[in-house]
């Protein structure tokens, strides 16, 4: 299964990327075991992802939540909260 991801911001900033093809082996899987598969590669993967931080998570382009299920050729976006004025 093959995901498209985004990262903004100070995500963006520590993993050193905008956007990623990511290929899994699972069929089904969700956006927060996304997130635990990008933490686990370590170092400022899991500063910029860790549990501890808060993060937006975005699926489809729609905000959701951890639970979301991902499938084949879907787009997972993260990002820090933000305010605008």
């Amino acid at each position: 299964m093959k995901i498209q991801l985004r990262f903004f911001a100070s995500v963006r900033e520590l993993v050193g990327a905008g956007q990623e093809v990511l290929e899994l082996p699972q069929a089904a899987i969700t956006v927060g075991e996304l997130r635990a598969v990008l933490v686990a590669r370590g170092g400022n993967w899991a500063e910029a992802l860790g549990e501890g931080r808060l993060l937006r998570m975005a699926h489809q382009q729609l905000m959701c939540k951890a639970d979301t299920l991902v499938a084949d050729g879907d787009e997972v976006a993260f990002f820090p909260p933000v305010t605008g004025g």
